[in-house]
C-alpha cells in the first residue's frame, strides 16, 4: 500500500500522540509569526497553537483524508493538500515551519533532503524550524524489523507495519547531517508513545535558518 493511500484509509480514526513542546518553541516564535506545518496530519499542533493565541498558521499535508477530517474538526484553520513535492510558497515567506513526526513517513535519504531543502528554501533568514522525530531503537522487536527490512529498503531503520505502512527510525548522525543548516538552539533526547502504543526513542530540534 502506499503512503498516500494509507494515510487516507486510517485518517479518521489514528489519534497522533508525541507531545508539542509549546513552551521551548514559544521562545523563538511569536503569536504574530507566519508558520507552517509541513505533514500537518489533521491539525493538532496547529489547534493548540491556535490556542494558545497564534492566528497566521497554515498546514499542508499529501493526505487529503487528513485534512478532510481537519478542516471538519478544525474548521478556523487553513489546511491545504500538498500535491507536489514543492511547497507552494515564496522564497523566505514563513518565519517558523513544523515538522511533527513526519521524517519517520519519508524513507529515502534523498527525499528527505529535498523536504528539508524546501523548508530552508521557505523560511526567512534566521526563521525558526521545529522537528519533532524518532530515533532508532536497541530493544528485540525494534531491532529485528530494522534487519529484516534492510535489505529491502535499503536503510537501517527502515520498517514495515502490519497495516501497511512504512516507518523509519533515524540515527542521530543522520539527523545532525540532515539539519546541519540550522543552528542549533535546543535538541533534547525522549521517549514517546507510538500511534500503535508503543515505547520509541525520538528527540526534538529547534534550530534557525543560517542566514
Amino acid at each position: 500500500m502506499e503512503q498516500k493511500e494509507y494515510w487516507d484509509s486510517v485518517s479518521g480514526k489514528k489519534q497522533f500522540t508525541t507531545p508539542f513542546h509549546a513552551e521551548s518553541f514559544s521562545k523563538y516564535v511569536n503569536p504574530n509569526d507566519k508558520i507552517l506545518d509541513v505533514g500537518c496530519g489533521y491539525g493538532r499542533t496547529l489547534n493548540e497553537l491556535y490556542h494558545s493565541g497564534y492566528r497566521n498558521l497554515a498546514g499542508l499535508d499529501f493526505s487529503k483524508g487528513m485534512i478532510d477530517r481537519g478542516k471538519e474538526q478544525f474548521p478556523y484553520l487553513d489546511l491545504r493538500v500538498k500535491d507536489t513535492d514543492e511547497i507552494d510558497m515564496p522564497d523566505g515567506s514563513v518565519d517558523a515551519v513544523i515538522l511533527f513526526a513526519v521524517l519517520t513517513c519519508i524513507r529515502t535519504n534523498e527525499e528527505q533532503r529535498n523536504l528539508i531543502q524546501e523548508i530552508h528554501r521557505v523560511l526567512k533568514p534566521n526563521g525558526i524550524l521545529y522537528v519533532n522525530d524518532f530515533l532508532l531503537n536497541t530493544d528485540e522487536r525494534n531491532v529485528s524489523r530494522y534487519k529484516k527490512y534492510k535489505d529491502t529498503y535499503g536503510v537501517y531503520g527502515v520498517f514495515e507495519l502490519p497495516e501497511g505502512a512504512v516507518c523509519r527510525h533515524h540515527s542521530e548522525e543522520w539527523v545532525r547531517e540532515l539539519l546541519v543548516d540550522f543552528s542549533e538552539l535546543e535538541y533534547q533526547n525522549i521517549t514517546f508513545i507510538t500511534m500503535n502504543g508503543h515505547k520509541s526513542n525520538g528527540f526534538y530540534f529547534i534550530g534557525a535558518r543560517d542566514a
